[in-house]
């Protein structure tokens, strides 16, 4: 899976992202600036990941993520790595609200080496998921109050946070300098409380986590 498009007004960064993508052996099938061009574009040559820009000619305002969302619509699971400048809760909830994956927010100022970002790109195509820390921290945050969420410890949360990201046990474990045991038993609190069953499939798992977190 190596087909992608890319959706960016401004020109030097949408000749950087393919040039950086090329570089890394992917095939860029087409480069747009529009939010139609987007549209079509997604629906004609269904790619394996699209890499969309939220602000899009003609308006600058939300063209990027409704012509996704309308993509999505058409082809369900149609994998979109979205890169915004803000954190825009509400789309961020209206694309994870299918749950079927293959999903990624990024904020560009956050982006710091090539290595992360494809990695992002890989793991949107593969139908994971790639969320930026602040995105999924303000979907926590916009659902404090559910109760079942409520419930997390700290450290839950802290796990909860990084399996959204896309992170595996190991790689929690090293970052909150935990054993892959003890992230073990924190997931399945996690999902005790969430009245999620666990599953062995990471991406299955974060899934499901962030559907819960998109309910309202």
């Amino acid at each position: 899976m190596n087909r992608v498009l890319v959706a960016e007004d401004l020109y030097l960064l949408r000749e950087g992202l393919v040039h950086l993508l090329q570089a890394h052996g992917f095939t860029v099938v087409a480069a747009v600036e529009s939010g139609p061009e987007l549209l079509k574009g997604l629906i004609e040559l269904r790619p394996d990941v699209s890499i969309v820009d939220v602000r899009l000619p003609p308006t600058f305002t939300d063209e990027g993520l409704q012509a996704a969302l309308a993509a999505r619509k058409q082809v369900p699971g149609l994998p979109i790595l979205v890169l915004s400048q803000h954190v825009e809760q509400l789309y961020a909830r209206e694309l994870l609200a299918d749950g079927s994956g293959a999903i990624g927010y990024l904020l560009k100022d956050r982006v710091f080496n090539a290595e992360q970002f494809i990695d992002a790109v890989r793991r949107v195509a593969e139908g994971g998921t790639a969320m930026d820390p602040e995105v999924i921290a303000k979907l926590l945050a916009s659902n404090a109050r559910n109760e079942p969420l409520a419930a997390l410890t700290p450290r839950e949360r802290e796990v909860l946070e990084a399996m959204a990201e896309g992170r595996s046990n190991a790689a929690i474990s090293q970052r909150l300098y935990l054993s892959e045991s003890a992230v073990a038993k924190h997931t399945a609190g996690i999902f005790a409380k969430l009245g999620l069953g666990p599953s062995d499939d990471d991406n299955r798992r974060v899934l499901a986590v962030l559907a819960y977190l998109n309910s309202r």
